[in-house]
């Protein structure tokens, strides 16, 4: 069954055109499996059918129709997903299309995003630009629950400096989604660290970056390699420097007093 997304603006908006527009898929065999509105006053369906050459019969109708104008007919993507289930489509960045932008008012959609690249198979490397206390590492295991996958830190800070060493058991399956912090990380003295996140880096799984570009420093790794970027500000207007982020985690460090229960 082959599955579609269509959106289209309202150019006359009169009682019963949803209506007619639902009677006009009805008609030609196409189920709507999910109708709202999405940004700029369109509407977005998500559409199922047996026969994909009914979608081009209903873009040919129409096309003569006055009331609507089809701006996008084609299969879906994630993007196309998430605004019809939230109304809205996520922000890409202009120049850069793998770099996604979004504020902390809207955790509910980047979970949602999230989620639905940790459901995929193979490997993903995701990096997740954002100040501290933005919600960059709550995201991230929150759309891990909702993935129904297992998450495994490898370095964090997110209750105290987690620095691991070794794996044991299920820790090392493909299907877990492993997080670490990249300025932890660089950081980290310990080779056996170092060692376990390249064996990591390797593995065919999901792996999640908090501060890439801090990451990428030094290393064999560049921010080419990441498939997806991910920046979550407070503000749009919120500028994320990391003299701020390093200042903190050396505070950290001061803090655990040398002393860490957290490092295996």
């Amino acid at each position: 069954m082959g599955k579609w997304y269509c959106e289209y603006e309202i150019q006359v908006n009169r009682p019963g055109l949803l209506g007619d527009i639902a009677s006009l898929l009805g008609m030609l065999r196409v189920n709507i499996v999910t109708i709202n509105g999405v940004d700029g006053g369109h509407r977005g369906m998500l559409l199922t059918t047996e026969d994909d050459a009914q979608i081009e019969r209903f873009e040919l109708i129409a096309s003569t129709m006055e009331t609507i104008q089809v701006k996008k007919i084609r299969e879906p993507k994630l993007r196309d997903i998430l605004a019809v289930r939230h109304g809205r489509y996520i922000q890409r960045d202009i120049d850069d299309r793998k770099t996604f932008r979004f504020l902390r008012s809207e955790l509910g959609i980047l979970v949602d995003f999230m989620a639905e690249l940790f459901k995929q198979e193979g490997h993903k490397l995701i990096g997740i630009r954002g100040m501290p206390r933005v919600g960059k590492t709550e995201s991230v295991v929150a759309a891990s629950v909702c993935a129904n996958k297992k998450w495994i830190f490898l370095s964090s800070t997110m209750i105290k400096q987690t620095v691991r060493n070794t794996l044991a058991g299920d820790e090392f399956s493909k299907n877990n989604i492993f997080i670490l912090d990249g300025i932890v990380s660089r950081k980290a003295s310990d080779e056996r660290h170092l060692q376990l996140v390249r064996e990591m880096m390797n593995l065919p799984s999901i792996k999640v970056v908090e501060h890439p570009d801090i990451f990428v420093q030094h290393s064999e790794y560049s921010i080419e390699d990441f498939d997806y970027i991910i920046e979550l500000r407070t503000t749009p207007d919120e500028e994320i420097t990391y003299e701020v982020l390093e200042k903190n985690n050396m505070a950290t460090d001061l803090g655990a007093g040398g002393f860490n229960i957290f490092n295996f």
